[in-house]
């Protein structure tokens, strides 16, 4: 989709070039982390936590970054619409936060662990906001990345796949990250024999002693993995074609998130910085329903159900008011357009 991807890449500055692949770095080790905030807090209240983090600070921080914060935002109606749709956002993460408090005092130990088995809320909330506020990096890099989008444009490049070259600069920082501790994993745990050879020598080592790679961004997929109740005998045979074929369906299906996320970006006008508001807010509703799916809030009294469906109802609140904050402002951006246009026929 981009037009002559080499050649931009090397007339992007170096500086922009640089920076995104650093964020990418910095994003990935917020991913190194999210699998224990699943662990420690359950789908729900975890994806909730983390994306929290991870919306408001990758919402906010790019029109600081430019400059854009007080005069595009605080300065215009649209703009103060934009930022209340963020708060609204964060309110709801404040109400998911306290259905888990509640969980946490009406479920014995024993009932926690029933649907999550090691469920600890400060530990849980501790490794979050390191875990939200490291993948917010990944909105870093995108606003980084914006000379990559003008240098990709004057190539011929359509503008609607203008994102698509930073992505290649970011998930390359990603990688970087996720590439090195596999491979301390694989020294570790002498497991690297298993990319070439069906054989599985022992016993895997349990999850509970290692990081899972997911981040903000990924399915729970460890969840998914554990409720399947698939077990590793000695000496067993692993399905090696078809385990490749679906990690590629995953890394495939995984990325469009992003694909699909850049084209949003290019379609909200000046204030393309809420679009990751409302990747995150998205994000964070279907796990809550997957999170109620699972039954990580059986056995739970009427206040906390409440407080779930009120935070679900609140982050769906904020899309829709994030989305009439940029209306506001393509109506706003158009009725300047018209003026100018007048004033110059004159």
């Amino acid at each position: 989709m981009t037009e002559d991807l080499i050649r931009v890449l090397r007339e992007s500055p170096g500086r922009s070039i640089v920076w995104a692949y650093l964020f990418g770095v910095l994003w990935g080790l917020g991913g190194l982390t999210f699998g224990l905030t699943m662990r420690y807090l359950g789908m729900s209240l975890g994806m909730a936590v983390a994306l929290g983090y991870t919306a408001a600070f990758g919402t906010l921080m790019p029109p600081i970054f430019r400059g854009q914060f007080a005069s595009e935002v605080l300065g215009t109606r649209s703009g103060l619409t934009v930022l209340a749709g963020v708060g609204i956002c964060l309110l709801g993460i404040v109400f998911a936060g306290a259905a888990g408090m509640c969980k946490e005092k009406e479920l014995s130990e024993e009932q926690k662990r029933a649907s999550i088995k090691e469920f600890s809320l400060k530990k849980g909330l501790l490794v979050a906001s390191f875990s939200g506020v490291m993948s917010a990096c990944f909105a870093y890099g995108l606003a980084a990345g914006d000379p990559i989008k003008e240098a990709t444009l004057r190539h011929g490049t359509p503008l609607l796949w203008q994102g698509l070259p930073v992505l290649v600069v970011v998930l390359l920082g990603g990688f970087t990250t996720n590439f090195f501790w596999c491979i301390i994993l694989n020294i570790r745990n002498r497991t690297g024999y298993q990319y070439f050879r069906s054989e599985i020598r022992a016993p895997q080592q349990s999850t509970q002693a290692e990081a899972i790679l997911e981040n903000a961004t990924d399915a729970p997929a460890e969840e998914m993995a554990q409720r399947a109740n698939i077990a590793c005998t000695r000496n067993a045979r692993a399905p090696m074609l078809s385990n490749y074929l679906f990690s590629a369906l995953a890394g495939t299906t995984w990325y469009f998130q992003f694909f699909f996320y850049t084209m949003g970006e290019t379609q909200m006008g000046r204030y393309k910085f809420s679009s990751w508001t409302l990747h995150m807010a998205s994000i964070m509703i279907f796990s809550t329903l997957w999170g109620i799916a699972l039954k990580e809030w059986k056995g739970v009294g009427l206040r906390t159900k409440l407080m779930v469906a009120l935070s679900l109802f609140v982050l769906i609140a904020s899309t829709v008011v994030v989305g009439y904050g940029n209306y506001l402002g393509t109506h706003a951006s158009a009725a300047v357009g018209a003026r100018s246009t007048k004033v110059t026929g004159d």
